[in-house]
């Protein structure tokens, strides 16, 4: 193909740089609530995020050129157009990419996910026309901004209010956090072992029934919660001249959640959304060396996105941790524990039922909900109000910076021919 040297060159450069809007933006948010908590250092946070990231969007990314290439633009309308796909899809990546480090910098946490639809849709409609866009899909995004928080919100109000219900209220709440907490470690077990099973194992050929992963997850997270109450039966009772003692003790129980919902939340959000970053990449590289779209990906693909993603984190990533973490509301442990585990239950459900969904809506929903436990005056409305904003205009920010990325590509493809 014509200008292919070219086009790889480009394709790995602008691939970069989406890595590092998704590293600042959406893998930061991924793991605010756990920083915030003091549940993690900044620094463990980011070793944990690189490595369950990196293995959810590797285990994962298989399935991205082809969902890339067809979700949103009608594939009929693609056919024979090659060059017009390699440009619309390098203008939306470096659309993505500068709209996502936009909004690290002002501290907005947004949908990678749907700023890079926002490109896709800009470039499609005005190249091959309103029709060439799949409306239904866009539709489902606008209803899952909606409907994703909500349920988040909903489920992590029940579980923390359980939690004051059955340990935190109480008089000597470590007496009943031996009794509970190995209910919650189950929990928390669960989800990780099922997101394992059913995002993981299929990608490495070791495609599981439904029946049995849920066989399987139940078996495992029972295991661990029975280790973990026999651990906890060990616990010396303080007295009651010790009960400030006692509520800090409990959670810091719950800081040692966190860290394994923390990884939950990683490998959950590296599955469904960090090989966004890769995946026009991807399909570039497929156009150039025709092939199609559904073989392995390279592994050079998978290195750019990930050192993009640890490097954007590094950078960027401090000013989303902080707006999730500390600046929707106050969290402690016991809450951020009860928004993660809601928020990975949340991908986890919709995934399976098939509704489009945002890690980071999701997430945000359930810190609301949490904080909503403690009254509406322990929630920062202007921190919520500029974060809905800056989810309404995602989508069209997107689209008008990749309309004109693909008109200064297309002239500067004429002009070097």
């Amino acid at each position: 193909m014509e200008f292919g040297t070219y086009y790889l060159i480009c394709a790995g450069v602008i691939g970069f740089i989406m890595a590092c809007g998704v590293g600042a933006n959406d893998v930061a948010n991924a793991i605010g609530t756990s920083v915030g908590a003091k549940a993690l250092s900044i620094r463990q946070a980011i070793i944990i995020a690189s490595i369950f990231e990196g293995l959810g969007a590797m285990l994962a990314g298989g399935e991205v050129t082809s969902t890339i290439r067809s979700q949103i633009i009608d594939p009929v309308f693609i056919e024979g157009n090659q060059e017009i796909l390699i440009h619309g899809m390098l203008a939306s990546s470096l659309s993505a990419g500068i709209w996502l480090l936009i909004a690290s910098y002002k501290g907005w946490p947004v949908s990678t996910t749907h700023t890079l639809i926002g490109a896709i849709i800009g470039f499609g409609s005005f190249t091959l026309g309103l029709d060439a866009v799949s409306w239904g899909k866009i539709i489902d995004i606008v209803i899952s901004w909606v409907i994703t928080p909500l349920i988040a919100g909903i489920i992590a109000y029940i579980v923390f209010y359980t939690i004051q219900l059955t340990i935190l209220n109480r008089r000597n709440p470590l007496k009943y956090a031996k009794k509970f907490l190995p209910f919650y470690v189950g929990t928390a077990a669960m989800i990780t072992i099922y997101s394992t099973l059913s995002k993981g194992l299929n990608h490495l050929g070791m495609d599981l029934i439904v029946l049995y992963e849920v066989i399987l997850t139940i078996f495992l997270s029972a295991m661990i919660a029975f280790v973990s109450s026999f651990m906890l039966k060990k616990i010396e009772i303080p007295s009651e001249d010790q009960i400030s003692y006692d509520y800090r003790q409990v959670e810091k129980y719950f800081g040692m959640l966190m860290v394994l919902t923390a990884c939950s939340m990683a490998f959950a959000h590296g599955a469904n959304d960090v090989a966004n970053a890769i995946g026009p990449l991807a399909v570039v590289v497929d156009m150039v060396n025709n092939t199609p779209s559904y073989h392995t990906m390279p592994f050079w693909i998978l290195l750019v996105g990930a050192f993009g993603i640890i490097v954007g984190l590094v950078s960027y990533g401090y000013k989303i941790i902080a707006t999730i973490g500390e600046s929707i509301t106050v969290l402690t442990p016991s809450r951020g524990f009860s928004a993660e585990i809601s928020a990975a239950s949340t991908v986890i459900v919709a995934s399976a039922i098939g509704l489009p969904v945002s890690t980071t809506q999701t997430l945000v929903g359930a810190i609301l909900g949490v904080g909503l436990a403690g009254g509406i005056g322990a929630i920062n409305l202007r921190v919520i109000r500029n974060i809905f904003l800056s989810w309404l205009i995602t989508l069209p920010a997107g689209a008008i910076i990749s309309i004109i990325l693909y008109y200064i590509i297309s002239y500067s493809m004429v002009y070097l021919g």
